[in-house]
């Protein structure tokens, strides 16, 4: 396959997981296409013409024309400057490398990520929050995070790539939506009844069970292994944590638990705050399910790939 049907295919495999729905992923594409017909000349020559077809702004192929022939993927987590020496070390050694695969975004990937948060209100007002109370939640927290990432020096792993002749891509928001959609469908279906029984559930998937046997696996943050789940929300998609508001809308909207990646302090002390139970699966295993779920789909299209596992990968197919 080429490096851009790669590319199609993973943007068209995670709206096809995207909680949202294809419905709404649709109606933004469209809303997309309407702004810019709205922009001046200007405006319009720095305009990403890729959002037409691709929601995601965390996942571009951030090196290479697109004709490149791929069978062979260096696949890793964080892929930064290391990781593409790795790389190149690899192929002075003989080893062909035909794509390295990041998930967390690097370069342009990175610079507008925050703007695929805006997917979280949809899927807040989906587990029962306003979609008014949801918007007007998200709107400061994606401008902190903007101004958060506005000083980074993007493109630094991007050009150490260049300069090797190394085709990149990452690839964030579609694995996350299949993780997230993936355990969502997976806890509907099986309905713990206690934060024990969830615990066991992700245990029996691989990638956690992985984790777990490294010292680093699901953990029960906020209650107790005995306390009933109620209604759960996997929360694991939308380019990072929302708005620490969120907990107290939840709340009142009836959830019980939430199965997140990662929380941060004060995120902590909100879901608290309103005895919302929550475990943390783990951030590294759940992205290396959600890259592995996607390869997955990319190898019932296009065949086996030889992949290589890099900081905190591991393949494993389902």
């Amino acid at each position: 396959m080429k490096l851009k049907e790669l590319y199609d295919f993973i943007i068209q495999t995670g709206i096809k997981n995207d909680p949202r729905g294809t419905q709404e992923v649709s109606l933004t594409l469209k809303k997309t296409k309407q702004q810019y017909e709205k922009l001046s000349e200007k405006e319009k020559k720095y305009f990403d013409t890729e959002k037409f077809e691709n929601p995601y702004n965390d996942t571009r192929i951030l090196y290479g024309t697109g004709q490149e022939e791929i069978k062979t993927i260096l696949v890793g987590i964080d892929i930064e400057t290391p990781e593409i020496l790795l790389a190149e070390m690899l192929r002075s050694k003989g080893k062909k490398i035909d794509l390295v695969l990041a998930h967390h975004p690097e370069g342009k990937g990175y610079k507008n990520f925050y703007e695929v948060m805006g997917m979280q209100s949809e899927i807040l007002n989906k587990f029962g929050v306003p979609i008014n109370i949801a918007e007007s939640i998200m709107e400061p927290r994606m401008k902190e995070v903007a101004r958060r990432i506005m000083p980074i020096n993007h493109n630094r792993a991007v050009d150490a790539a260049k300069i090797l002749g190394l085709p990149f891509m990452c690839c964030h928001t579609p694995a996350d939506n299949c993780v997230a959609t993936y355990l969502q469908k997976l806890l509907d279906k099986k309905k713990p009844r206690y934060l024990s029984d969830l615990i066991d559930i992700l245990l029996s998937i691989k990638e956690y069970d992985i984790a777990a046997h490294l010292g680093n696996g699901p953990t029960i943050l906020i209650g107790s292994p005995t306390r009933k789940t109620g209604k759960i929300f996997v929360d694991m998609t939308g380019g990072t944590e929302g708005s620490t508001e969120m907990f107290e809308k939840l709340a009142i909207a009836g959830v019980g638990t939430i199965v997140a990646m990662h929380l941060s302090e004060e995120h902590y002390k909100n879901a608290e705050k309103y005895h919302i139970n929550v475990v943390i699966a783990g951030h590294i295993a759940s992205d290396t399910l959600g890259l592995n779920l996607i390869l997955d789909s990319v190898e019932k299209k296009f065949g086996k790939l030889e992949i290589i596992e890099v900081s905190g990968f591991t393949r494993v197919r389902h």
